[in-house]
């Protein structure tokens, strides 16, 4: 039944084509059904295909289908045609389930919304998108989904837009985003000018035949990856995420667990056999990766509203998948990968949850005691916070582990320090947010109090089953040092990543090292736990004693107000001016002088217009006189 995994990516697109051309006409309980059931059926496909996969050979993958042919020129052709191999295979079901737990959770959560099929339209469109991305057998249909996939966030994240944040965030996520394309574009155009094809597997053939230079492979490794640092929020094109908050809270568990922000990492995945041949372009992604693992969980620290404290928490957790990936452990980053999309898509959903149960409020200042209010909603948020922080035994640990212990192996001292210290900072940030939520006293306004209550069940099962999956998700790549055949998850892949720089080490190594991170991680819960159930001043006083740090951070190193003068007013301004000087007085200036001497020269034609008969006469005879003159003279 595999042959059949190339139907996955068109049945939401079928469901948002529907939606589109009938969702204002149908009932919101008919939206539901086509929307959720496309999902499904597409969910249903995948897990049919991977089960076939199992049962075939690596020498078989990759499996390819080819559609029709989608551009054919001289020396040149793109197919339309997609592929199913273990790694595709993973991120389908990742954004099947997950793309299938949130459509059934926004059922609920945007029940009220006077733009119900719209919003579905949108949330299928961007789940075909990202299926596309992820099964394309070559980089120009991959980069149809990449930019399929920056259109569906702009319509959703400003999917509010008579709220004027709403649209700005929209428009900022575009823009971001079309700067790291153009240098994405333009890698796509160097390995067509070199190669000759865009089909993955022709890239590979040749950088194994010798037919392209290190020094190729670098340059074209970072146009990409400058891509990827768009598309998945890393430094320097971060900015645009946190702003996304504006759009509906299940969008934002969308993008940030199974869609948008993971399409960079699967990129350099699936290209690995063009970064293991460049060791710069590998180590620029890891260092990018560490840098922003630790910025961003900074600037997390001081946020008071909760998806903003999630989505900085996103940044850094991605750079943690490119550490992976940097380092040459592309089935370790792939790993976090796959269990950040069920405690991030959890941890969102239920932030939107308590969002819901206060009529909206995301201020973490104004909430706190909420725990015995939200009795499904709290336990979900605290096995999320747990795995993310890397807590033994849950998801996130495994992952993490995998990821810093082969940094180690592979003699990035630097890079594992960074990210041993991003452990205990992201420990730190996620149970202050629980403690400021769940626990401590009640910040919670009069109004809000009265309409308090838990979510429904449409909203309730889907972080019941992510929180499921969030503990036991980690158990598929279990390390060596619990035993060696446990890890299934990098087995699956190895077929895939066989050029990747693993480094084994010995167990007792491997043990140190994890026992350092666990440590660390279980130190930034402590930590949190005493800076705010114990001492709850403690942030008012680190505010106090040291304000210009707490401003720095709180305030996000000042970036956007950095980028904002250097990039966006001058734009504007300049912009300005070539409109006032340029298309005002040259090119509207041309068009309407033009205009006024067509008709100043209508004017004087009309003089001799006169109606007369005698001054048409006259003018005849003027006209043969000066005839016969020239003939005579």
């Amino acid at each position: 039944m595999t042959e059949i995994f190339w139907m996955i990516p068109f049945f939401p697109a079928l469901g948002s084509l529907v939606l589109v051309l009938l969702g204002h006409k149908l009932s919101k309980k008919h939206v539901s059904f086509i929307a959720c059931s496309t999902i499904f059926i597409s969910l249903c496909i995948s897990v049919i295909s991977f089960a076939g996969l199992l049962k075939i050979g690596a020498e078989n993958y990759p499996l390819v289908k080819k559609l029709f042919t989608w551009i054919p020129t001289h020396g040149f052709k793109a197919d339309f045609s997609l592929q199913f191999d273990p790694l595709s295979a993973i991120m389908v079901l990742i954004v099947t389930v997950v793309g299938f737990l949130i459509h059934i959770y926004s059922t609920g959560y945007m029940a009220e919304d006077k733009s119900y099929s719209r919003y579905f339209a949108y949330l299928n469109l961007f789940t075909f998108a990202m299926l596309i991305l992820v099964m394309a057998s070559n980089i120009v249909l991959m980069f149809v989904g990449w930019e399929g996939v920056g259109l569906c966030s702009y319509l959703l994240i400003g999917f509010w837009f008579e709220k004027h944040s709403a649209a700005q965030a929209g428009k900022k996520a575009f823009i971001v985003n079309r700067i790291g394309d153009a240098a994405f574009l333009i890698g796509i155009l160097f390995i067509f000018f070199h190669i000759g094809s865009g089909e993955f597997t022709a890239i590979n053939t040749a950088i194994s035949r010798g037919s392209i230079s290190t020094g190729f492979a670098t340059v074209v490794g970072i146009l990409l990856f400058a891509g990827a640092t768009g598309k998945s929020a890393q430094i320097p094109l971060y900015v645009w995420l946190p702003d996304a908050m504006e759009g509906p809270t299940p969008v934002s568990a969308f993008i940030h667990a199974a869609t948008m922000v993971t399409a960079g990492v699967y990129m350099v995945a699936r290209m690995n056999f063009l970064y293991s041949f460049s060791g710069t372009a590998s180590h620029i992604i890891a260092f990018i990766g560490a840098l922003t693992a630790i910025y961003a969980a900074t600037m997390a620290l001081t946020q008071n509203d909760i998806k903003r404290v999630l989505a900085y928490s996103t940044i850094s957790q991605i750079g943690y998948m490119f550490i992976g990936c940097g380092v040459g452990a592309y089935s370790a980053g792939m790993f976090h990968l796959y269990t950040h999309a069920f405690f991030k898509s959890l941890l969102f959903l239920a932030a939107g949850s308590v969002m819901h149960a206060l009529s909206g409020e995301a201020d973490m200042r104004k909430m706190g005691g909420l725990k015995k209010y939200l009795p499904i909603t709290y336990p979900a948020f605290l096995i999320g916070a747990i795995a993310i922080s890397g807590i033994p035994f849950f998801s996130g640990f495994f992952s993490k582990d995998a990821i810093l212990t082969k940094a180690f192996t592979n003699g990035q001292y630097f890079v594992w320090t960074i990210g041993v210290l991003g452990t205990i900072l992201t420990a730190f940030y996620m149970f202050r947010l629980i403690f400021l939520t769940f626990h401590g006293k009640e910040r919670i306004t009069p109004e809000a109090k009265m309409l308090l209550h838990e979510s429904p069940p449409v909203m309730t099962v889907p972080l019941v089953i992510l929180a499921f999956f969030s503990v036991v998700a980690g158990y598929a790549g279990v390390p060596a040092v619990f035993g060696k055949k446990l890890d299934w998850f990098s087995c699956f892949l190895q077929p895939i990543f066989s050029r990747g720089r693993e480094v084994h080490v010995s167990l007792g190594a491997e043990l140190a090292l994890i026992l350092i991170s666990s440590f660390l991680a279980i130190l930034g819960l402590y930590l949190a736990y005493l800076s705010y159930i114990k001492r709850p001043q403690f942030p008012h006083t680190f505010a106090t004693r040291f304000p210009f740090i707490y401003r720095l951070l709180y305030n996000k190193y000042y970036v956007d107000e950095a980028y904002d003068a250097l990039f966006v007013r001058p734009l504007v301004r300049g912009s300005e001016q070539i409109y006032n000087k340029f298309d005002l007085k040259i090119i509207d200036g041309a068009v309407n002088e033009t205009a006024s001497a067509t008709g100043s020269f209508g004017k004087l034609i009309c003089y001799l217009q006169t109606g007369f008969i005698k001054d048409y006469a006259l003018v005849f005879l003027l006209g043969v006189a000066l005839f016969l003159g020239y003939l005579l003279f």
